[in-house]
């Protein structure tokens, strides 16, 4: 006799996927500095706006296919709703413009703490204001990551702006695109609609001014080709990342924060040559014990919690 699969597979699954979603995100995030130094010659304001114009004529492109324009009608005539996303496309644009700066002008390795300190942002949001609760090895990963962050921080001598911008706002985006109304393809439509005023408007005063990549495309075509790059570039690891975001605890969402500055991290020092001093390995270390920790006790409880819905 066929039984229905419990409830709880149910939710399991749909977990297994959140993990798979974001894992991919940020795993797509931690190779952008490939791409972006391709295009190291365009300012970085005018990269994030074409990120923007070419990611929402991707989209677009998308929902036409999928003929899924209902739910822009009724989300137009909701004022909260379209605040609620216009607070969260200004935070992306922020991340994008400092992640853009950064790399471009070689701070890869400061972007790459950044987003180590990210997951401890994505915790506390969750703590503070979702009433996540997190376990006791989990508490001792976040303490461990915590330790790290902050010997990173005491090494630079410095206010590390571009970690605490990077980590700051794309903290309180994701908690903004966790509770969020629409699904992961209509809210990126909507927050990339939003910006597309701006963007455009600063692309035709820049073009008419002649100081555009658009206005050079004759001489760099190469160039205008990986700005145009940059619409599914943009909308596949923030589509992966919202539905990640749905379905998993921030705490999860923490944890698997780390691929990203990792990735970026070997990138900075040994592809980039950054100057990286030996100390700064012993947070980095504490870093990744943290993961260590974090991974296996994730790893131990969905094991029981296999072995009980058996």
């Amino acid at each position: 006799m066929n039984r229905s699969p419990a409830p709880s597979s149910s939710a399991a699954t749909s977990a297994s996927r959140g993990v798979l979603f974001a894992a991919l995100s940020y795993t797509l995030w931690g190779l952008f500095p490939l791409y972006f130094k391709q295009i190291a010659q365009v300012p970085s304001l005018e990269v994030v706006a074409h990120r923007t114009l070419w990611c929402l004529v991707f989209l677009l492109g998308v929902l036409t296919v999928l003929k899924r324009w209902a739910w822009l009608g009724q989300v137009l005539r909701q004022p909260k709703v379209l605040a609620a996303f216009l607070l969260s496309a200004l935070l992306l644009s922020v991340n994008w413009l400092t992640y853009v700066w950064a790399v471009q002008n070689d701070h890869v390795l400061d972007a790459s703490l950044g987003y180590f300190i990210n997951p401890l942002v994505n915790v506390a949001l969750g703590f503070a204001v979702l009433h996540e609760r997190p376990r006791p090895l989990q508490w001792l990963a976040v303490a461990l990551a915590a330790a790290g962050v902050l010997w990173l921080t005491l090494q630079t001598g410095r206010l590390p702006w571009v970690a605490l911008v990077l980590a700051a706002s794309f903290g309180v985006y994701g908690l903004l695109r966790k509770i969020a109304s629409l699904g992961a393809l209509e809210g990126l439509t909507l927050e990339t609609l939003l910006l597309a005023p701006l963007a455009a408007a600063a692309m035709a005063w820049w073009t008419w001014q002649g100081q555009s990549a658009l206005s050079h495309g004759a001489e760099a075509p190469s160039t205008l080709l990986w700005l145009l790059f940059a619409g599914p570039l943009t909308a596949a690891p923030l589509l992966l990342f919202a539905a990640g975001a749905r379905r998993i605890p921030m705490a999860t969402l923490g944890l698997l924060q780390y691929i990203s500055p990792s990735i970026q991290f070997m990138l900075g020092v040994w592809l980039y040559h950054e100057p990286f001093a030996a100390t700064r390995l012993v947070g980095f270390g504490l870093i990744w014990a943290a993961l260590a920790i974090y991974s296996i006790e994730g790893l131990l409880r969905s094991r029981q919690a296999a072995a009980a819905a058996a």
